[in-house]
């Protein structure tokens, strides 16, 4: 863990950050260079998008911990825009729809997918400790932990290019929703970016920064750790959603049933 000897610039705290990613994004993560790369196994991409769900489902929830936390009325319009990415406008509408439209395609049920009854144990405490962290940490922390946005358009770029490149059962429909969270991620993490930069001037404030991303990094690392151990290897934890029952008509799929 790197320690601070004296603070740091907005430009030197910036560069800190962005050397975090470069070594820890979970785009370095062999899961993800599988799926990238066409190599998984049909079940192994339902897993991750049953498991992604969570993830996905839980970020306004954490997004509106954090609002509360703000008293200034022009901050809070901005971070509310997180919220209403995710959830929608209107019914049918938002990041968590087009998720849904995902696992849809991929054979599970709707009920299903919102019950997390399925996910594994890793996806679930990983993203709870996450909306704990920002929850009870500075709304500093809580802000800067959101910073791994900065380098989310390079891995849905990969995704999408290489899941279309390889994998027929999924299409640009189906992927709707990558297609717009790079321009929100970029309004998202400039807004980020400058507020840490501006607001982290001590060295016990930078420290907290970058340990947060770091964190925020980790968060998203062991999750893919918990996919491959159980879809990958084969060490699956009981009550999880098992591929090769639900093949044999075993779980809950399209309608309730196995698709």
């Amino acid at each position: 863990m790197t320690i601070l000897e004296k603070p740091l610039s907005p430009a030197g705290l910036e560069a800190a950050l962005r050397a975090i990613g470069a070594t820890r994004y979970h785009n370095l993560h062999r899961f993800h260079q599988r799926l990238h790369a066409g190599k998984c196994r049909l079940g192994e991409v339902q897993a991750w998008a049953l498991n992604r769900y969570y993830y996905q489902s839980m970020i306004p929830i954490k997004d509106a911990t954090v609002l509360t936390r703000m008293e200034d009325a022009a901050m809070r319009r901005e971070w509310r825009k997180r919220i209403e990415d995710h959830d929608g406008l209107a019914e049918g509408d938002g990041g968590i729809e087009r998720w849904l439209q995902l696992t849809d395609s991929l054979g599970f049920s709707r009920d299903y997918v919102r019950s997390t009854v399925g996910i594994l144990p890793g996806t679930r405490f990983a993203v709870e400790a996450y909306v704990h962290f920002c929850g009870e940490r500075s709304l500093l922390e809580a802000i800067a932990s959101s910073l791994t946005e900065l380098f989310s358009p390079q891995i849905i770029s990969e995704r999408v290019s290489g899941m279309l490149a390889h994998y027929d059962y999924v299409s640009k429909q189906t992927l709707a929703y990558f297609s717009a969270r790079p321009v929100q991620a970029k309004r998202d993490s400039d807004f980020a970016l400058e507020y840490v930069c501006t607001h982290a001037n001590t060295i016990e404030d930078q420290q907290k920064v970058l340990n947060a991303l770091k964190f925020k990094c980790d968060v998203l690392w062991v999750q893919l750790d918990a996919l491959w151990s159980a879809y990958v290897d084969g060490a699956l934890s009981p009550g999880v959603w098992n591929p090769a029952e639900a093949q044999a008509g075993i779980g809950l799929m399209q309608h309730g049933q196995a698709a």
